[in-house]
């Protein structure tokens, strides 16, 4: 996993991209910090280790300004920082980022799909983001599964 992290409206956050070469680079996570804090205290660390059966070693981090464009998974994230750059000067109202849900559960991985769906500016509840996954009356799972959501 390579691992950097960049500031955006005074904010610190942590961005993860998968780094093995097989595969297609893909973010992980993007992790608001807390202040203080550092991409080793992100909310994801324990279980995307024990998801893919990583330890501490299998973590890279890369201050922002030393990503290279030539690596993959170190170009997503200079991509993903000058997308959320972007989205948050305003000039930006979509991403599009290849994202890694296998995380989550099946049903949450419905759900963060279903948060994609949703336009810039419009706000949806909970009641109707389940109705969208195919489960009306499961409003608070869905509750549940946004409080999980890595991105």
């Amino acid at each position: 996993m390579i691992v950097t992290e960049a500031v955006f409206a005074s904010h610190r956050v942590a961005l993860i991209a998968n780094g093995h070469a097989q595969d297609t680079p893909r973010l992980v996570e993007i992790n608001w910090l807390q202040a203080g804090g550092s991409w080793h205290s992100s909310k994801s660390i324990a279980k995307l280790k024990k998801h893919h059966g990583l330890c501490d070693k299998d973590f890279s981090f890369i201050a922002k300004n030393s990503l290279s464009k030539t690596k993959p998974a170190q170009a997503l994230l200079i991509d993903t920082i000058t997308q959320l750059t972007a989205y948050f000067s305003g000039a930006r109202q979509t991403f599009d980022l290849p994202l890694d849900m296998s995380l989550g559960t099946e049903f949450q991985q419905r759900v963060w799909q279903a948060l994609q769906g949703i336009d810039y500016g419009e706000a949806i509840s909970y009641a109707e983001l389940a109705k969208r996954v195919g489960s009306p009356k499961g409003f608070r799972a869905v509750a549940n599964a946004n409080s999980k959501n890595p991105f």
